[in-house]
């Protein structure tokens, strides 16, 4: 292979500035980098430990879980750069934390979409598999999603989500001037029979990149928008924040669990004890 411009296996990261003494096992990715500090606020402790570019970087503790949380800019091809250099200095578990649009009626402004699988409207990922690969969250980051949200008695929905890559024409929206993107009217509709439950931009590129790589990852978003009723909020942004950390302690409850009956994968024959 032709020479590299810089080593991308150093110790520093060239994007994130972080390093392997920097982060947990676990990270939780918001895209904007102002939802790092509201996110921090449910957690026991926490340290900045990083911020270059958009990606800012800060460790602490939930429960007494090591947890971290890296912002990620809007869009994939940021987030699967934060994957690629968090991937390197050790983590092991992606958990997208953000705001989304739902597509169902029913879904109201505030409540949470807890992903289990994507559709790869984004480009990004195109560049690592082919255009069939899923993008598939890993089981256990959902059923900790789902008993998180539960236990904080948020309401939420689990389903399809569809990532792209414009916030606009790619999402059905008029753009400058009006222009209308080809299919843009259909788009909703479409997605809409399908049963895909919300649009955002950073969510498949995320899992499928966790996936080919042999690790862990989901997305728990806030619906600020739904398509089919027009209603639009910047509300509830905090429950996301606070359902994807409590998710993280119980992750590491799982995980003790595997290795206490010697299971490679948590399934509910293994006791969760909710309440500690």
């Amino acid at each position: 292979m032709p020479g590299d411009s810089e080593d991308p296996n150093a110790d520093v990261q060239y994007h994130l500035e972080v390093g392997p003494e920097d982060v947990a096992d676990t990270v939780l990715l918001p895209g904007n980098p102002e939802r790092l500090e509201k996110i921090v606020d449910f957690w026991d402790d926490h340290e900045m430990r990083a911020h270059h570019r958009e990606y800012r970087t800060a460790t602490g503790s939930y429960e007494g879980t090591p947890i971290s949380v890296t912002s990620t800019g809007i869009g994939s091809p940021s987030a699967a750069i934060a994957v690629e250099e968090l991937a390197r200095v050790g983590v092991e578990t992606f958990i997208r934390v953000g705001s989304c649009g739902a597509l169902q009626p029913e879904m109201d402004v505030g409540d949470l979409v807890i992903t289990t699988g994507g559709v790869r409207q984004e480009g990004t990922s195109d560049e690592y598999v082919r255009e069939d690969y899923p993008a598939a969250a890993d089981y256990e980051v959902v059923s900790a999603l789902v008993a998180a949200a539960e236990r904080l008695g948020y309401d939420y929905h689990t389903g399809i989500t569809m990532s792209a890559d414009s916030f606009y024409a790619g999402q059905g929206r008029p753009g400058y001037e009006g222009f209308e993107a080809a299919g843009a009217d259909e788009l909703v509709d479409q997605l809409q029979e399908a049963n895909v439950k919300n649009i955002e931009m950073e969510a498949s590129a995320i899992m499928t990149l966790a996936n080919v790589y042999g690790l862990r990852a989901g997305a728990v978003c806030t619906v600020y928008a739904n398509r089919e009723t027009g209603e639009f909020r910047t509300e509830g942004e905090s429950r996301a924040a606070e359902t994807a950390s409590l998710a993280t302690h119980l992750l590491a409850k799982m995980d003790e669990a595997k290795r206490e009956a010697g299971a490679d994968r948590w399934h509910p024959g293994l006791s969760l004890d909710l309440e500690e």
